[in-house]
């Protein structure tokens, strides 16, 4: 059987980078559609602070807008690949308060209140916090090509 070693290939590159695509824009997404759901549940910003009051998460008159504006920014950030690092540890952290306030059930519990989503939605942005945009991300585009380029010129 012969076998190719695809490693440092375009074709790998490109595969790569696809993938960190579809993560990004596809996690991007589902954090704008939280916060509209959460935002419409709630009612208001006001309502979606009761909200977090009720379920116990401190601070819940900062935390509260904070998560809003923080999964609605940071889902269009990722969704253009821009600061994908930084944004990619502050959705684990917030899918981690997620898990602990909110989503208190038995894995896969019949009433859908389990943490499975939060966990999986955690462990994809941190990988995003590990790998970044890739080279369809304004990230590299920005920053990618400047690095590059002084790495060259100190040759």
């Amino acid at each position: 059987m012969t076998t190719v070693d695809l490693r440092g290939s375009g074709a790998s590159t490109l595969a790569r980078d696809f993938v960190l695509l579809l993560a990004r824009v596809g996690l991007g997404v589902m954090m704008i559609a939280h916060t509209k759901l959460a935002y419409d549940y709630g009612g208001s910003i006001a309502g979606v602070v009761d909200t977090f009051e009720k379920s116990g998460v401190p601070l819940a008159v900062i935390t509260g807008p904070a998560n809003l504006f923080g999964e609605l920014i940071g889902g269009v950030l990722l969704i253009l690949g821009f600061a994908v690092r930084v944004i990619g540890v502050l959705m684990a952290v917030n899918m981690a308060g997620a898990w602990f306030y909110v989503h208190t059930g038995g894995l896969y519990a019949m009433d859908h209140s389990g943490p499975e989503l939060v966990i999986a939605l955690g462990l994809l942005s941190l990988v995003l916090a590990v790998t970044g945009s890739g080279r369809w991300g304004l990230d590299y585009l920005i920053f990618g090509r400047r690095h590059r380029e002084s790495a060259t010129a100190t040759r």
